[in-house]
């Protein structure tokens, strides 16, 4: 193997660039399950509320 070449591998093995990027990727993943993960267990309770505030608009308008 050239020279040039093992240098270059020897280079590529120690950089640690691509590490801090995966970490800063799995990071970013972690908090889109955390804030999916909220949505959805927010989201039947907040459609249950707009339903209850629509009936109580639209009865009103009605005079129901």
């Amino acid at each position: 193997m050239p020279a040039s070449l093992r240098t270059w591998i020897k280079t590529f093995c120690a950089a640690e660039d691509g590490v801090t990027a995966i970490e800063y990727g799995l990071i970013a993943a972690l908090i889109c399950v955390a804030i999916i993960g909220g949505v959805t267990a927010l989201s039947t309770q907040v459609e249950v509320t707009f339903d209850t505030w629509s009936t109580a608009v639209h009865n009103a308008v009605s005079g129901t």
